[in-house]
């Protein structure tokens, strides 16, 4: 067993002293992208700036024959790309038992580690496989000299890894966030559905009888569809704030559905998640969206906190009663509106927030977080 006052040392010689803390950035939309795909690729230094993140996929949806182009693309994109402070670079390597993942790894750290933020690792299983990941990190990290640490992704796609997610979560200072894979945790739970994220009309519940009525044939009793993934969701938001890392929605499959595709990301944001995945630029505007608190909700938090005082006892407004669990909910609201506007000057507007204001409270916090760890400077 690993002594706990060694968890935050290096696992390699040389290696970027690992943080104590995630810092929190805009991660809203986690835009996946082919780099071996040249329309697509030629497309992502207009997309600087406009999206959160920009994930260079080398895994399914790359064909075994195009995994090296999808390598060799990402690191030219990376090199001639220019990604600024708002937009981050990730990439999903391909799966701990493939032949292409050692090959990733050591690429992508050795070439162009100084610009990557996060490694997404697909169908993890357990704690074990971040360890993996975790210590060739670091030896790639401290071979080309990085002065801060690569962070790790978690995908939960299969049953194992649902049942090991708050050891997952815990498995390594790396640790910044865990994604939702509904498609391929569907197929390995044996779920009876055939849709890429989202509900099911199947999956349901049906108004009691009236009357006694059982038939029904005179008072049709209405149904109401209900979220499939509403539980594994709700536990992995709890693996993941119980750890200080960030819980994200996964893919929406139906590019076509704006409606359906907008109603579970919020599910997805009112039970905790920071963002989501995009598959389509139309997906993009609806996760920065859904995502970003309302104005209303940012107005009400504030008149809440100014209430509110010390935070101590209770106030009534607008006839509720508001009360120190309300004073946090509430802090939490505007913490994420002035991290936002500071990146977003049209939500800075929307929230009455002073931008220049918030980027300071936002830096100030990433810096804060950095000196957790080797006090060299951001994370990511």
């Amino acid at each position: 067993m690993r002594s706990p006052k060694d968890f935050f040392a290096p696992l390699a010689v040389g290696a970027p002293t690992p943080l104590r803390e995630i810092p929190a950035r805009p991660s809203r939309a986690i835009h996946f992208f082919d780099p071996s795909n040249e329309k697509m690729a030629a497309k992502i230094p207009a997309m600087v700036g406009t999206v959160d993140v920009l994930l260079g996929n080398l895994e399914d949806a790359v064909k075994a024959d195009r995994k090296e182009a999808a390598r060799e693309g990402l690191v030219a994109i990376a090199k001639a790309t220019d990604f600024g402070e708002d937009t981050q670079l990730w990439t999903r390597i391909n799966a701990l038992d493939s032949p292409w993942v050692l090959d990733d790894l050591t690429t992508l750290v050795t070439e162009i580690g100084d610009k990557l933020d996060v490694v997404m690792v697909p169908k993890v299983q357990g704690p074990e496989d971040i360890h993996y990941v975790d210590r060739i990190l670091a030896q790639l990290e401290a071979r080309a000299g990085l002065q801060r640490p690569i962070l790790v992704h978690a995908i939960l796609e299969t049953a194992r890894g649902m049942a090991n997610v708050e050891a997952i979560a815990g498995a390594s200072p790396r640790m910044q966030g865990i994604s939702l894979g509904p498609a391929d945790l569907a197929a390995d739970r044996r779920m009876k559905t055939t849709r890429v994220g989202g509900g099911h009309p199947g999956y349901l519940v049906r108004q009691d009888p009236v009357d006694g009525d059982v038939e029904g044939s005179e008072h049709p009793r209405p149904t109401y569809q209900q979220d499939l993934w509403h539980y594994t969701i709700a536990r992995m938001v709890d693996a993941c704030a119980m750890h200080g890392i960030f819980p994200y929605y996964g893919p929406f499959g139906d590019i076509k559905d704006v409606v359906a595709c907008e109603d579970q990301f919020r599910n997805a944001f009112l039970l905790g998640c920071v963002g989501t995945w995009s598959l389509h630029p139309v997906q993009i505007e609806i996760a920065k969206r859904v995502f970003s608190p309302s104005a209303e909700d940012v107005a009400h938090a504030r008149r809440v906190v100014e209430a509110m005082g010390d935070g101590t006892g209770a106030v009534m407004l607008d006839g509720k009663m508001e009360d120190d669990a309300s004073l946090k909910q509430c802090q939490v609201m505007l913490e994420l509106a002035e991290r936002l506007a500071a990146n977003d000057p049209d939500l800075a507007k929307l929230y009455a927030v002073d931008a220049a204001s918030a980027s300071t409270v936002a830096m100030a916090t990433t810096h804060a977080d950095a000196s957790k760890g080797d006090g060299e400077g951001a994370a990511q």
